[in-house]
């Protein structure tokens, strides 16, 4: 086996690379910026929605943001939205509240902790004061009180059925005081006078009891708290001194149709009280606003901001530039040798190429690939491919690394999996039958659900835009955007022959794309 491959360095760099592959709040210190100031928005007082395929670094980037706001003594709620997928609405905003809130008063038991916790004489008139860096821990406590007093009763409309019949009892002398209270408070005569000037009557005579029949809603009762959900937080900021955050992470796994509702809730609380929602979610998986009457969730422009992490192989030379810079933090972490002297040239551009551009993927792509590079080594060291890390080692990860990425694609998919799985169906079908290349070209203008699920399938990670723009002779007028069939569907044990490999990163290589040939119409399918 390569002296390089096996050394303990090497091993070490393994096992970083699996652990990096997935964001943990012990990763944060590996964390790497994918763009100048992206990190400083994050945490900017401003609502964003953070865009970004599966492993484009979407958690990396809120976990950093939120260490960091933590570290500057800011509260924090980060929320893992997946735990609540199977929840239905309202309960699922219910839900998302009670953790909003718990975590927030986490931070409040933090800040008190640093504050001392007790309270001690400080002044000659015996008046308690905290100790500390000035965090009020008396008024701590009693925001601390009221917010454990709202998650118990949030916690009690979870446990009911929503819609459920209720009946209300109300006796004939309730009934004169209500009415008396109201005719007083609006300068009507009492209900005697009223009675004997224009004949009205309460209704019941003495000893009977109306009964009224209502269906018990959780949302109107979550409508009755916005303003009290909102003083919470207003309390919060001014607590601390300073702004609070709500960290959404992964919008996409709740229902399309609950995620603009659940958006448009914070959103109310937030607004006017110094509390900033940062929500992750995948762009082609999500619906943040509704366009109704009233409208529905947050507005890209008006409401909120988008960050987007999605660096694609149309900026192949960026893409390259950073997945390396990812891989070159792990190296020097465990001290492992230069890249070059375990990766070949061509090595490097096949995981920057069935990577996507995506970070997770470079990563587990790579251990994958050092495994090959191993097994290979151990049964002939003196193989012709030589004792780096090749880029036929990479498509024989690829192969395998495919089926992890439909895995996750059913688990993402949902309720569209079969629309989604026949459509990638025929793309697959077209380049490997009809085009026989690994790329095809699509209108640029088409517009309609095929189109829709082209960008699902690249939000996905089994399709990847390559050009935005793209002409070809022949067709004046016209712009095409290039894709990139995914390399695990045609590497590995799905090799195939005849397929042709368009180099479109390479200079010189462009004319590649520009054929007839390779113009996919979903609508003759």
């Amino acid at each position: 086996m390569s002296a390089v491959l096996d050394s303990p360095e090497m091993t070490a760099l393994r096992t970083l690379a699996e652990e990096a592959a997935r964001s943990t709040a012990e990763g944060i210190k590996r964390f790497v910026e994918p763009a100048s100031g992206t990190l400083g928005r994050a945490k900017s007082r401003r609502h964003h929605l953070v865009f970004g395929r599966r492993g484009s670094g979407k958690t990396s980037l809120l976990m950093k943001a939120a260490h960091d706001l933590g570290q500057d003594h800011r509260p924090i709620a980060f929320v893992d939205l997946e735990p609540f997928k199977g929840h239905s609405y309202p309960d699922l905003l219910i839900s998302v509240l009670i953790k909003s809130f718990t975590l927030f008063n986490e931070s409040i038991e933090a800040a008190t902790e640093r504050a001392g916790g007790r309270w001690s004489l400080r002044n000659l008139f015996g008046v308690l004061q905290p100790r500390g860096d000035g965090f009020d821990a008396k008024a701590g406590g009693e925001l601390s009180k009221r917010i454990e007093d709202v998650t118990e009763k949030l916690k009690f409309q979870l446990r009911l059925a929503d819609g459920a019949d209720l009946q209300r009892t109300t006796t004939q002398e309730e009934q004169s005081s209500a009415e008396g209270q109201l005719r007083s408070a609006v300068g009507v005569p009492s209900v005697g006078e009223a009675s004997s000037a224009v004949g009205v009557s309460s209704g019941i005579r003495a000893g009977e009891e109306l009964r009224e029949a209502f269906p018990r809603s959780k949302i109107e009762f979550l409508r009755q708290h916005v303003m009290e959900y909102g003083d919470i937080l207003a309390q919060l900021s001014g607590l601390f001194r300073g702004s609070s955050y709500l960290f959404f992470d992964d919008l996409y796994f709740i229902p399309r149709r609950d995620q603009p509702r659940l958006l448009d809730y914070f959103h109310s609380i937030a607004k006017g009280n110094d509390a900033w929602l940062k929500i992750g979610t995948i762009r082609h998986r999500s619906q943040w606003y509704v366009h109704a009457d009233p409208p529905t969730g947050l507005k890209l422009g008006d409401d909120t901001d988008e960050i987007n992490l999605d660096l694609t192989l149309d900026s192949y030379a960026l893409a390259k530039d950073f997945l390396s810079e990812v891989l070159n933090g792990l190296v020097e972490e465990c001290s492992a040798p230069p890249i070059s002297d375990f990766l070949t040239t061509g090595a490097v551009d096949r995981l920057v190429l069935a990577s996507g551009g995506v970070a997770r993927d470079f990563l587990g792509l790579f251990w994958r690939s050092m495994d090959e590079a191993r097994e290979r080594l151990q049964a002939n060291p003196a193989h012709h491919r030589g004792p780096r890390i090749g880029a036929e080692d990479v498509n024989l990860a690829a192969g395998g690394y495919g089926d992890m990425k439909l895995e996750e694609f059913r688990r993402d998919a949902l309720e569209d999996q079969q629309r989604l799985e026949e459509a990638f169906g025929q793309v697959k079908e077209f380049c490997i039958n009809a085009a026989q290349a690994n790329c095809f070209l699509l209108d640029h203008d088409s517009a309609g659900d095929h189109t829709a699920r082209i960008d699902e399938l690249v939000d996905l990670r089994l399709l990847h835009l390559v050009r935005s723009r793209v002409t070809v002779p022949g067709r004046a007028g016209q712009v095409y955007r290039a894709y990139l069939l995914d390399l695990s569907q045609y590497t590995g044990s799905r090799a195939r022959r005849g397929l042709e490999m368009l180099d479109f990163w390479r200079t010189g290589a462009r004319e590649q794309l520009r054929r007839i040939s390779l113009i996919y119409d979903p609508s003759a399918e």
